[in-house]
């Protein structure tokens, strides 16, 4: 058999093109910059193929061809043009406007909409046949709201829920001209509330039930920004207006480049959580002799590369200690990964993963944990027929629809399972002598056992892997903030180092690898003179409500953060904020710049950061959807010289547990106090674990662990198995680097 051709050579228009292998001829049209017109069309999912306004003519064929899913062959001529063409589509779209509802003047998607758009493309001005009308009453569905009299029924919404979201929550109910979307096997939509469907769809068919006869389009000035939610760095725009004549501005909306990213809910409705505060000058100099009397400045990571390396200039001239117990352990596990690795950063990208067709995930509730993470997940399974191992204590419904495989171990056990991973994963490959001493030496029957996965689920998964040709490795914060971290991390670095598995380490905050690139970080003694900067102290400088010093969230600031894929994105501001920033508290110590962002070109270089201002990053994704926001880090050497340590006993949790995880949604203070994200902040187990407990469905609950008590209501959850339950975080300030699982006493209140 002949090697299959892996480029094609053709003409579009008279221009000749080149397709590679897979490639459909709208796709090379786009690449050439030749224009073929499009309805249903979105890059990121397979085609809907349901307008047909991307026929075209092709050489040797009669009638017309779908461009949007039809390969080129070899020597063809595509012509995209053509009064034949022309006629063709001007009939689509008198079709697509039979009875479509005059609403332009009110409806949100004015100026922005496909249709519009379309109909004075084609110069449809009037219509020669009309249909009955049907009576549509418009469905409420929570955050989204469903006008069906306007839909168009062009599939985005089903395709991108489905094979993006992973959701796969609403589906069409077909009747020719009476069709309609409706929720998948629910009377009401049942989702995670991501908002793509309202993002991708044409019309204004699907729209915002805030933002509904709000504003008009064109009235809305866009703010190119970086989500500030979790470590994804995903690309949105805020979009601002005054929210009066003489009114301050508001953001209105967030809105993504729906054909190539994707947004999860809180980045789309969870946006007003701008900080309203007053300049307070009294409070000013409170902060100053604070940071004069304090022995060390403990802050969170959710701020700016920028404000970090303030920071570190302050702990210089100062001499005090800086505590971020979350950066500091992420620092940590990364040292002892390029102990092993000889390298800074990890491998691998969330596009790495959507390009994948085998992932193993371990240590994360991914789904809550990073939307993004699994949003490329989902466009593994769905695209590349992915087989995907997800390695965790608990299962998660949300990822039922793209694991292949769930591995269930024994809480506190991630070292040993991480050890049986790479045991399975490198039994061919070439390891030092040290390297294969230790896994010879380790005493499989016990770590089978303890961990409670069996030799034959590990078979399984090599069995499924074998055919893969791309290979991704997650790696979430229950491995960071294990005791064990140190060693996973050497284990982790092994897998990548010696087979084809790239490396994706799931940072827990949005800066948690920025903070943790700029920062030396002392471990956190718990003492008293600690300024709090977004994080406890004795005096608190914050973005949230309560501070003693007010300052600006992190829509309101212009600065950078450092993303999962190690890429230093930019943030804008959207809302002015008037009071003070970190960078009036360093000029009073002697650190002068007029600007925050004057220091986005003077981070550290040796952490991989590249000396390029701030004004002078760009932030745009291609018309092909590259992605030119910002710059990927640099790679740094390391030197290697980590060993594997002999595995420790592993720890034993018994009686009732609890996992700290934030509902959908929900990802700290931040989410918690914008109007739209819902707050249920229940404690969630099993019928088992209220049997285990002593409680039952709707009691009010005291939880100990540690120092910290909590009450809580209990809701059974029959999603739920085992003797853990599910306890939300982001209504209480929580240390992101504690192991997440936590040996808990719950006490009835009466």
């Amino acid at each position: 058999m002949g090697e299959m051709k892996k480029e094609i050579n053709f003409k579009i228009n008279g221009v000749s093109v080149v397709a590679s292998r897979g490639e459909t001829i709208l796709n090379v049209a786009r690449k050439n910059g030749i224009y073929i017109p499009t309805m249903c069309y979105i890059s990121k999912t397979t085609p809907c193929a349901s307008c047909r306004m991307c026929v075209v003519e092709a050489s040797g064929m009669d009638g017309f061809v779908l461009s949007c899913n039809t390969p080129p062959v070899e020597g063809v001529e595509i012509t995209t043009q053509s009064a034949a063409l022309n006629h063709e589509r001007v009939n689509i779209m008198k079709l697509y406007d039979v009875n479509h509802p005059l609403e332009c003047g009110v409806c949100d998607k004015s100026g922005d909409c496909d249709l519009q758009n379309k109909t004075l493309e084609f110069n449809v001005g009037h219509q020669d046949f009309s249909a009955r009308d049907q009576l549509r009453p418009i469905k409420h569905w929570g955050l989204i709201d469903y006008e069906a009299s306007l839909c168009i029924m062009c599939e985005k919404c089903v395709h991108v829920c489905n094979e993006v979201i992973g959701d796969d929550a609403i589906e069409i109910k077909v009747g020719g001209y009476n069709s309609i979307i409706v929720p998948k096997n629910s009377e009401l939509l049942d989702c995670t509330f991501c908002g793509e469907c309202i993002a991708v769809c044409p019309v204004g068919a699907l729209t915002s039930s805030s933002f509904r006869y709000r504003a008009n389009a064109w009235e809305l000035e866009r703010v190119p920004s970086t989500c500030a939610h979790c470590s994804a760095g995903c690309p949105l725009e805020y979009e601002t207006r005054h929210s009066s004549i003489n009114g301050d501005d508001e953001i209105y909306r967030v809105k993504n480049n729906f054909e190539f990213t994707s947004l999860c809910g809180a980045g789309r409705f969870g946006f007003d959580f701008d900080n309203k505060a007053k300049r307070d000058e009294g409070a000013f100099n409170k902060a100053i002799e604070a940071i004069k009397s304090a022995k060390a400045i403990r802050f969170s990571s959710m701020i700016t590369n920028e404000e970090a390396h303030i920071l570190e200039l302050l702990k210089a001239k100062l001499g005090i200690k800086l505590f971020n117990e979350d950066a500091r352990k992420f620092a940590s596990f990364m040292r002892s990964y390029s102990s092993v690795s000889g390298k800074l950063h990890h491998s691998g990208s969330l596009d790495a993963i959507k390009q994948s067709d085998a992932v193993v995930v371990i240590g994360s509730r991914i789904a809550t944990d990073n939307p993004g993470v699994r949003y490329a997940l989902t466009t593994a399974s769905k695209h590349n027929g992915a087989k995907i191992v997800y390695t965790h204590p608990m299962e998660d419904t949300l990822m039922q629809n793209v694991i292949t495989q769930m591995m269930k171990h024994e809480v506190g056990t991630e070292e040993g399972v991480m050890a049986l991973l790479a045991n399975a994963l490198l039994s061919d490959a070439q390891l030092d002598d040290d390297e294969r001493a230790f896994f010879d030496e380790l005493d499989l029957g016990y770590i089978y056992a303890e961990t409670n996965i069996g030799e034959e689920e590990f078979s399984q998964m090599m069995k499924s892997f074998a055919r893969a040709t791309r290979r991704t490795l997650v790696i979430g914060n229950d491995l960071i903030a294990h005791e064990r971290s140190n060693n996973i991390a050497k284990l982790a670095a092994l897998i990548e180092k010696y087979s084809d598995f790239s490396l994706v380490v799931v940072p827990r905050e949005v800066n948690t690898l920025g903070v943790s690139l700029i920062n030396s970080l002392n471990v956190d003694e718990n003492i008293s003179d600690v300024v709090g900067y977004n994080a406890k102290g004795s005096f608190v400088i914050s973005s949230l409500e309560g501070a003693d010093l007010a300052i600006a969230a992190l829509n309101q600031q212009e600065g950078t953060f450092v993303s999962i894929d190690n890429r230093v994105l930019p943030t804008n501001v959207a809302l002015t904020f008037d009071g003070y920033t970190l960078n009036d508290i360093a000029k009073a110590f002697d650190i002068i710049k007029d600007e925050t962002i004057d220091y986005t070109k003077e981070l550290s270089v040796s952490s991989g950061f590249k000396a390029i201002a701030f004004d002078d990053l760009e932030n745009f994704l291609s018309p092909l959807g590259e992605d030119n926001r910002g710059y990927i880090l640099d790679e740094v050497e390391c030197r290697v010289d980590g060993k594997i340590q002999e595995l420790d006993d592993m720890p034993e949790f018994n009686g009732t547990i609890i996992y700290q995880c934030d509902p959908v949604l929900q990802f700290n203070n931040y989410t918690a106090k914008t109007k739209q994200l819902p707050k249920e902040n229940l404690l969630r187990g099993s019928a088992q674990f209220a049997v285990a407990a002593k409680i039952s469905d709707g009691d009010r609950v005291e939880i100990s662990y540690g120092s910290t008590k909590i009450t809580r209501e209990f809701r059974v959850d029959n999603e739920l198995k085992g003797t853990v339950a599910l306890n939300p975080t982001f209504d209480i300030s929580v240390d992101a680097s504690r192991y997440r699982f936590e040996k808990s006493k719950i006490v009835r209140v009466v």
